[in-house]
């Protein structure tokens, strides 16, 4: 008899965090390695959220929480869905997990049975397919080309949807590709999802505060209140509040479904911690004011890395209209020499040669479900990227 599960033959570890952990390895032997593998904003969490939990510790506020959160927090979710996404959830209707990764778990974890399908566009979050198949479910990956700008057009969409199929996955903007869907094309994906009344929709809005230029976030059931019975929408203060390390995301849905994840959550882990709790009742209470000022930030990275990239040889770089990634494409390396001598014939195999000749670390497209690209996260210094970015215009030029 196997003592390991057979569910942990269906996953593999996420590149994204094996990225990061070679760079910090190479780091430590002393080798000049510039990290933009990390999808974390490199922003300090604000003063007065940190004030809020140095404050929430002073008053005691150390104790068990609720399963599903602190009411403080669920009824500042439920104004926040309300005043931002003009969506109308009772406070009852949310629940907090630890990190937004525990609330798309749960969810799988309280819905999925053996053989039934999930809706996932590539290129996709890693840790998607991966969830699908420990929950027992089927993920079902669509590709969402470069040629259209990494969205899913609906036609695939409707053609990728069967009599198996429980959920679709939605997420814009992307991580990995940044994409971001207009009012129009979320309209015109909710259009196939309402001809097909067995499917649910669960959306990660967690970079929905991360749009740039003139581009207006909407979420999927705002767009089309039809889907408000089979929609899960999901969201964190991480990103957008510079809280990754605080752990705390955040859902609302059908009561049903959040009684389920409750029951589940009570068995796992219970409530999130009660600090970080109060720290996000004033993330989404408090003041707004850095985010625009952030956002002007990563505008200003994004718009120098995409011009750098598209000046490398055989790299081809979009321009993203959210989150803090590029997914450039690296075809036109693909059959070059590296300059260790070895054929570059894959997209793991660039990022790998570009790792041990320039010592920049990103992420292959592949681990994203669609290549050959690789992701780089612009969320740090223009300095840090400005070099990054020459090392990889060097080392694009001197692949023969």
């Amino acid at each position: 008899m196997a003592f390991l599960a057979d569910a942990l033959s269906r996953v593999k570890p996420s590149a994204t965090i094996a990225v990061s952990q070679k760079a910090r390895e190479l780091k430590a032997k002393g080798r000049d390695v510039i990290g933009l593998g990390a999808g974390e904003p490199d922003f300090d969490t604000p003063d007065n959220i940190k004030k809020a939990a140095i404050d929430a510790i002073n008053r005691g506020e150390t104790k068990y929480t609720p399963v599903s959160g602190i009411p403080e927090l669920r009824e500042a979710i439920a104004k926040k869905f309300k005043r931002e996404n003009n969506l109308d959830y009772t406070a009852a209707q949310t629940i907090v997990g630890t990190g937004g990764k525990q609330i798309l778990f749960n969810a799988f974890m309280a819905t999925l049975n053996a053989g039934d399908e999930v809706v996932i566009p590539a290129p996709y979050w890693v840790s998607y397919p991966e969830m699908v198949a420990l929950c027992g479910g089927t993920p079902v990956t669509v590709s969402a080309t470069q040629e259209n700008n990494f969205k899913l057009q609906p036609a695939d969409l409707d053609k990728a949807i069967t009599p198996k199929t429980k959920w679709f996955i939605f997420n814009s903007p992307s991580n990995p590709s940044g994409a971001a869907y207009s009012h129009a094309e979320l309209k015109a994906l909710t259009d196939v999802l309402m001809k097909h009344p067995h499917v649910w929709v669960l959306t990660d809005d967690m970079y929905e505060h991360l749009t740039y230029g003139d581009f207006k976030f909407a979420t999927p059931v705002e767009v089309e209140p039809g889907l408000y019975d089979r929609t899960l929408t999901m969201n964190g203060v991480s990103k957008a509040y510079a809280m990754t390390g605080w752990r705390i995301g955040y859902a609302a849905g059908p009561l049903q479904l959040i009684k389920a994840m409750d029951m589940i959550q009570g068995q796992q882990t219970s409530g999130a911690t009660s600090i970080a709790q109060w720290a996000a009742v004033e993330a989404l209470n408090g003041t707004q004011d850095f985010i625009p000022e952030n956002k002007k930030i990563f505008e200003g990275r994004r718009d120098l890395v995409v011009s750098m990239l598209n000046q490398a040889k055989g790299i081809a770089c979009p321009t993203p209209e959210g989150a803090f990634y590029v997914y450039p494409s690296c075809a036109g390396l693909i059959g070059k020499t590296a300059p260790s001598g070895k054929v570059i014939e894959t997209d793991e195999d660039f990022v790998s040669e570009l790792l041990e000749a320039e010592g920049v670390a990103v992420v292959h497209g592949s681990a994203f479900g669609l290549g050959p690209n690789f992701r780089i996260s612009y969320a740090t210094s223009e300095a840090q990227l400005e070099e990054a970015c020459r090392r990889i215009q060097r080392f694009c030029g001197a692949c023969k």
